[in-house]
């Protein structure tokens, strides 16, 4: 039977409190914001609160500290303040999860954090030291990601995730934001990417080519609109294919 974790990204003040307490319970891991580009001391705390009472497994999603950017931006910054700011940034994340009663099991950057850490050495070793110095030995990166050809010299284990709500390019990489198409929010178009990574290993690409993609998680934006919409129909339909839902963490 396949296999495969949900994940989004929450507690980022980003929907309805409800809403996304609802949304936390449908995936199976939640990437929770560690302040620096959104979110409040009171949003990670109910994102994380949720998680535990749904039994979802919970990471930190630290970022550039770049509100105004939403940390998706290019952001220059010395990198050992980066560094102090990511280790803080995992620490609120696991210090609200020890609160709520959970456990902090793995670290995914956020924006262009993320695309360094996926694509830069130096990057990668910055967040793998963060999260080692944090107690944490799991990172979550994108599929394919070059950095995965050095990974195992990171000290830490690296799981891969793909995008159900992301357009990709021919290359493997994620269309710009700042470019029309590039969040996907058809539930039958975002349903039918899930199904073909997990199913078929390989995702649809702009130019009608395809990607070749292994992803231990599928990745859903909490701020997509409809996001809870959204992962019900995707696990729903996983569910269906007979591919069973699980925390690739634990």
């Amino acid at each position: 039977m396949p296999v495969v974790d949900l994940n989004a990204d929450v507690g980022e003040d980003a929907a309805d409190p409800a809403e996304e307490a609802e949304l936390v319970g449908i995936v199976s891991s939640v990437n929770v914001s560690g302040g620096a580009h959104a979110g409040s001391p009171q949003s990670i705390y109910a994102a994380v609160s949720a998680a535990v009472a749904a039994g979802t497994v919970i990471g930190a999603h630290p970022s550039y500290p770049d509100r105004p950017g939403f940390g998706r931006r290019p952001f220059p910054m010395d990198r050992e303040a980066l560094a102090r700011s990511v280790v803080q940034q995992i620490s609120v994340v696991g210090v609200a999860a020890e609160k709520a009663g959970g456990v902090l099991r793995y670290v995914k950057p956020h924006g262009a954090l993320y695309h360094e850490a996926c694509t830069r050495p130096d990057a990668a070793r910055l967040v793998a030291d963060a999260a080692r110095e944090c107690g944490i030995g799991v990172l979550l990166l994108a599929a394919g990601a070059p950095v995965l050809a050095g990974g195992a010299a990171l000290g830490v284990d690296i799981a891969t995730e793909a995008f159900a709500d992301r357009a990709y390019r021919a290359d493997g990489t994620l269309v710009s934001r700042d470019q029309d198409g590039a969040v996907l929010d058809d539930e039958a178009d975002v349903v039918r990417q899930a199904l073909s990574v997990v199913l078929d290993g390989r995702a649809p690409a702009t130019d009608g080519a395809w990607v070749e993609l292994s992803a231990s998680s599928l990745c859903l934006h909490g701020d997509t609109p409809g996001a809870r919409a959204l992962a019900r129909a995707v696990r729903r339909a996983l569910e269906d294919a007979g591919v069973q839902v699980e925390p690739f963490a634990s």
